[in-house]
């Protein structure tokens, strides 16, 4: 999978620019704020329907003006492709694919695979839950449009169950139909959440196990920690065990177990990463995880995504450096850098220089 030309109008600081890529390495390179980083931004907009930094879209709009609009063509081993984007300030963005509107953001993910490495990839490691789940949800999503939508109806779900235990406890009460209603719808979209979180994390514990011992010579170990602590996932066990915990959720007046407090357990040589570590070690758990991904996805659509990787060489020491530039060395990969030496130029590098918003071709 590769991306041939993106078109950005009234995006971020850019106001009318279009850039072409090459299937191979893309160094975009320039000083610091001039716009590189929103290249890789919206490009993957497209693969996630979403900024991975912005909370709104109308962040993503040139101030003082009142749309964007985004092209992308882009290509698999099948067929190519145009999606475009268009995102309004006081409105819903509108997206096509092949000139096909596309209605749910579920259908959008399934056409462009990417995956963005940046310096914030230590939270994998070192963060909260939260940001593990945010890695697992955005990995799947790409690939299952069904697991999106179980997420989707998880969440309003959860939603309406958190207020009807708000006002159950602010009323006295011990129990509510209501909420067996909402456990039940709970369970059949949490039960789903939970095969698929269970199945990735056992290929991204293969093939980021693989990745840190070809670096360090460490063994990493990922291990799916659920929310729910039941040997059975099937929806059933999951009301029953939901079901359970009724009475003290009221008095906290919030779901306590469910999906949403899902994790991942990250060990290096049997210690926890996140607590014994050095910030290397964690850096290289964090860089393993994201290479694993990349793989992950290569081992279910067939092919590699395209690799965006927003100034993190000058993250990586020199060794995690030279192993990194060979392991995306055959991919498409656009590399975001204030300096061109961080990166190992071939004759398929491409530079694309960026300053004050404007794009120059080299």
């Amino acid at each position: 999978m590769y991306i041939s030309s993106l078109s950005l109008s009234n995006f971020r600081n850019y106001t009318s620019e279009k850039v072409t890529f090459s299937p191979h390495t893309n160094v975009i390179y320039g000083d610091n704020a001039q716009g590189k980083t929103n290249i890789l931004e919206a490009v993957y907009l497209f693969s996630q329907g979403r900024s991975h930094r912005a909370r709104t879209d109308r962040e993503l709009i040139k101030f003082g003006e009142e749309f964007s609009h985004l092209s992308l063509d882009f290509h698999d081993k099948d067929r190519d492709y145009n999606a475009a984007v268009r995102l309004i300030k006081n409105g819903k963005k509108n997206i096509k694919v092949n000139h096909v509107q596309i209605t749910k953001l579920s259908m959008l993910m399934n056409y462009l695979n990417a995956v963005m490495f940046s310096p914030e990839d230590l939270e994998l490691v070192k963060g909260s839950p939260s940001a593990r789940r945010r890695f697992i949800d955005s990995s799947i999503s790409q690939l299952y449009p069904r697991y999106l939508t179980a997420l989707i109806d998880y969440h309003k779900a959860l939603g309406q169950k958190n207020s009807l235990l708000k006002t159950l406890k602010y009323k006295g009460a011990r129990s509510d139909v209501m909420l067996s209603v909402w456990n039940e719808q709970l369970a059949v979209e949490g039960a789903k959440i939970m095969e698929y979180r269970r199945e990735f994390t056992e290929l991204l514990n293969k093939f980021a196990s693989e990745t840190q011992a070809e670096i360090s010579g460490e063994k990493l170990k990922i291990t799916y920690s659920p929310g729910i602590k039941i040997s059975e996932t099937d929806k059933s066990s999951v009301f029953k065990y939901l079901e359970r915990n009724q009475r003290r959720e009221i008095d906290l007046a919030s779901a306590q177990v469910g999906v949403q407090r899902d994790d991942l357990n990250v060990t290096v040589d049997t210690k926890d990463a996140r607590t014994y570590c050095s910030q290397g070690q964690q850096r290289t758990a964090a860089l393993s995880m994201k290479i694993a991904e990349a793989d992950y996805i290569r081992h279910i659509k067939g092919e590699y995504p395209v690799l965006l990787l927003d100034d993190i060489m000058s993250e990586l020491d020199i060794n995690r450096r030279s192993y990194l530039s060979q392991k995306i060395r055959d991919k498409q990969v656009l590399i975001t850098s204030t300096d061109t030496d961080l990166t190992q130029s071939t004759s398929d590098t491409k530079l694309i220089h960026v300053e004050n918003g404007k794009i120059t071709e080299k």
